[in-house]
């Protein structure tokens, strides 16, 4: 995005004083010209004049100066040289001059320095001209080599030449030498010159300097718009937006000027540039309020903003302001308005303003290419990556990391990789710290070790294992492979440690459940000066609940809110996990609070997480109104309230769900079809139970175990127990406790002993240990009125010993959770539970005897 421009006043060409020559006018300079300190040299040509002719005119230094003055084709410039030198003007100093700022005009770097070289004759125009055209190609240190030598010469300095040598500073990056020029300045008297002044703040601004910018600006006697500009486009750069405000609102009130197009623009884009997107926005409105109409640069910076707010509407107005004021064709300005359309998802419109305005660049290339990744259409991006070539735009790193990225986020990890071996057969591109970054995402998440150590080796022959990116990816994948050392001797290689660096570190702990460890690296982050932040607390939150421990993940979102960080969405969509976990309702009503207050609950993940936790918290109402509050629902969302259905054994209800999602045009998954056959189970329905499971062949899904569970459940459940046993010896899969359980239930309802005693002996085989099995074959003799069966079932479990594990249950009071199991005496208040359980046993013994007597 382009910065707002603060000034654009060209340095004044060189006067001349011969009688065909009126006197050069300072007309495009908004100030009087002082008096110098000393006087300036004044190029005068020689006093004979060239009579020779060129298209039947006199030829004499007006007339190259008129040419030369508008040249911009270097071949005309070059023509327009050769016809000096023809006619006799060789070593004209004041011809030259023109001559030398005609190559600087059109970049020919190598012709200016030839010309200069061989100039008899140079005043400061002369050095003016070459210095400038250093600094626009940012080549600093030769600039800096030239003034150097313009310290030797005899020719004093001038005003028009300091602020290309502040130019100079700031390409060097050193403040230093800034401060030694601005004490020059101060010593010609040049400091009261609006034009120094205003240069002076643009260096100091670039530096970040700005008390040393404000002290300038309240120095200057008379200052104009350009002066305030300056000033507040140093702020905005600096991230101090606010007194960039304050500067645009002083403007007016101290030296009463009126805010021009660039004031406004210098505070929008500072708003736009430090992610205040609705105040730039805002500040758009106010611009156009007053009367102004925004240039390309405002558009191209308040655009980006409109672009993460996804302001589709605010975007397509722009987009009608823009093609009605003729902004089409620059090119900052079009990039924005396709950036615009992408983050919005529309990539329809994306694609048409690339193709027909955009400049054909590798920059307009890639910015339609992770438009495509990020809405999930990674083939579209891969041709149009593919058409780069064929088109004769070479890709760049960013093409690559662009496709590779692409894949990584849409979960396509193996394709990734496989883009990073063709990038590495390239010559003309190398990978970088971002490939390799994501392609040890990759990595990580197939949790393929030996890919990720093959990459951390060429990391280390290039140089970049200790690069901040890389070793924190280096970090997050050894420990998503399991390898805790590696990962702890990855961050120890990272020279320039950061926050992202610490949080993967201490992310990966609390996956482990290193949980002492993770308070020890917390507290050695603080005192090496780095603030956790809200990814910080979010990957300690994701490891205790990883890890069960939902009571200290709750605790600690508490006390992330009390620590003036606001949680984000991935925070909100874990502890909501927590919550559904431990069922815990009131904590789990806060965090949707703070999701309203937040607009994250129309957020489909967020939504869906929140028909999770209520469904598991027992309300099903709830879990509905969550549903019915998702803005854009998708798979994800279908399936968590087809799932709350069958949770809360609402089988009908799951069914017609789930016809419904088949009308809207979703395309059911794996988990699509567990939870209708879950409801089918609830409700019963056998025939329709039959009729899902034989459609997932139609979506070319292979059922699995869990699948076929689902139908022996819902047999067993009907008392079609030999259908069931059927079924299992069909499945081309072993059967687990879990089928066999689902069998031998049915079979205790059904009092099918033969079939039972199949599944009890299967069960036993697989869980010898589980005292449940036995008390359910145990059940089965009992139904059946076999009691010696029961009699020796029972010996068996009492021989064994085997006990059930104990109910458990718990209740929240006061924002603390106290867990319960059955014979449980730890509890910190069991004294008091089990005296007040006394007492009510002693109570209702009382009314039972009173009853009946």
């Amino acid at each position: 995005m382009l910065e707002p421009v603060t000034h654009s006043l060209p340095a004044p060409a060189p006067p001349v004083n011969h009688d065909s020559i009126s006197t050069y006018k300072l007309t495009s300079v908004p100030f009087q010209r002082l008096n110098p300190s000393h006087q300036p040299v004044l190029i005068s040509p020689p006093n004979n004049h060239t009579n020779l002719t060129l298209l039947d005119k006199p030829i004499n230094t007006t007339t190259y100066a008129s040419i030369l003055d508008s040249c911009k084709c270097p071949i005309l410039g070059k023509q327009t040289h050769a016809h000096t030198l023809k006619i006799g003007f060789h070593a004209h100093e004041f011809v030259e001059t023109k001559l030398l700022q005609m190559y600087g005009r059109c970049g020919c770097l190598e012709d200016a320095t030839l010309l200069f070289d061989k100039m008899l004759l140079r005043n400061l125009y002369t050095w003016t001209a070459i210095l400038s055209l250093y600094v626009d190609l940012e080549l600093f240190y030769e600039a800096f080599s030239l003034f150097q030598e313009l310290q030797f010469e005899d020719i004093g300095l001038e005003f028009f030449v300091l602020p290309v040598v502040f130019k100079i500073c700031s390409g060097l990056g050193t403040i230093d030498l800034g401060k030694q020029l601005h004490g020059i300045v101060i010593k010609y008297q040049f400091a009261a010159n609006i034009y120094v002044a205003n240069a002076l703040i643009d260096m100091y601004g670039k530096f970040g300097s700005l008390d040393d910018a404000k002290k300038v600006l309240s120095r200057i006697p008379q200052r104009d718009c350009v002066s305030w500009n300056s000033v507040m486009t140093a702020c905005a750069i600096n991230g101090l937006v606010n007194e960039a405000l304050e500067f645009l609102e002083k403007m007016s009130s101290l030296d009463n000027l009126t805010p021009n197009v660039v004031s406004w623009s210098a505070v929008i884009g500072g708003f736009s540039q430090n992610g205040y997107d609705h105040e730039a926005i805002e500040m758009l409105f106010r611009m156009l309020a007053e009367g102004l109409r925004p240039n390309a640069r405002t558009l191209a910076s308040v655009l980006p903003a409109c672009a993460r707010l996804r302001e589709l509407s605010l975007g397509k107005e722009i987009h009608g302001y823009i093609t009605r004021h003729g902004f089409m064709f620059n090119p900052f300005v079009v990039n924005g308005l396709v950036d615009v359309y992408r983050r919005s998802a529309d990539m329809v419109s994306a694609l048409k303003l690339f193709s027909k305005f955009s400049v054909k660049n590798a920059v307009s290339w890639n910015t339609i290419i992770v438009g495509y990744c990020e809405n999930g259409d990674v083939s579209k991006a891969k041709e149009i990556f593919d058409q780069m070539e064929l088109l004769g735009i070479e890709k760049d790193i960013t093409s690559w990391n662009s496709m590779i990225s692409g894949y990584v986020d849409n979960f396509l990890f193996c394709e990734a990789l496989a883009m990073l071996k063709d990038l590495m057969m390239e010559d003309r591109v190398e990978p970088n710290s971002f490939t390799l970054g994501s392609a040890l995402t990759a990595c990580a998440d197939l949790a393929s070790l030996r890919q990720g150590k093959e990459i951390h080796s060429y990391a280390i022959v290039k140089g970049l294992q200790s690069d901040t990116f890389v070793g924190g990816a280096l970090v997050d994948m050894y420990f998503k492979c399991g390898d805790l050392v590696a990962a702890q001797l990855a961050f120890n290689e990272v020279t320039e440690r950061n926050t992202a660096t610490w949080n993967a570190l201490i992310s990966g702990y609390a996956r482990y459940n290193h949980i002492q460890h993770v308070e020890i690296l917390l507290q050695k982050m603080k005192d090496i000066g780095f603030e956790p932040n809200v990814y910080t607390w979010n990957g300690i939150i994701a490891g205790y609940v990883e890890n069960g421990h939902h009571a200290l993940a709750m605790k600690l979102f508490t006390e992330l809110q009390t620590l003036n960080l606001r949680p984000d969405i991935y925070t909100v969509g874990t502890i909501l996990t927590a919550c559904s976990r431990f069922a815990t309702i009131e904590r789990g009503k806060q965090v949707h609070a703070h999701s309203i207050r937040c607009v994250y609950d129309s957020d489909v993940h967020i939504g869906a997480a929140l028909v999770d936790m209520y469904a598991k918290c027992g309300s099903i109402e709830r879990a509905l109104l969550a549903y019915n509050r998702i803005t854009n629902p998708s798979l994800v969302s279908h399936n968590a309230m087809l799932t709350a259905y069958a949770l809360h054994g609402l089988g009908e209800e799951g069914i017609g769900f789930f016809r419904k999602m088949l009308a809207h045009g979703f395309r059911p998954d794996h988990v699509t079809f567990l939870s209708v056959l879950s409801s089918c189970v609830h409700a019963g329905s056998v025939d329709t139970g039959y009729e899902l499971f034989d459609l997932m062949g139609f979506y070319n899904l292979k059922p699995t175990l869990k699948h076929y569970t689902c139908m022996v459940d819902l047999l067993s459940r009907a008392g079609r127990i030999i259908e069931a046993y059927e079924l299992i010896k069909k499945i081309p899969l072993e059967p687990d406790s879990v089928m066999w359980g689902a069998l031998l239930g049915g079979c205790v309802l059904s009092r099918n002993v033969d079939i039972g005693e199949i599944a009890a002996e299967k069960l036993i085989e697989l869980e010898p240990s589980n005292a449940g099995n036995y008390v359910l074959l145990a059940n089965l003799y009992a139904y059946a009125a076999r009691w010696s069966d029961l009699a020796r079932m029972r010996e068996v479990i009492k021989n064994g010993r085997m006990e059930k594990n104990p109910g458990c249950s718990w209740i929240e009071d006061r924002g603390e959770i106290h867990v319960f199991l059955a014979g449980d005496k730890y509890h910190k208040r069991a004294k008091e539970i089990y005296s007040a359980l006394d007492n009510l046993t002693h109570q209702m013994k009382i009314g039972f005897v009173i009853t009946t007597g």
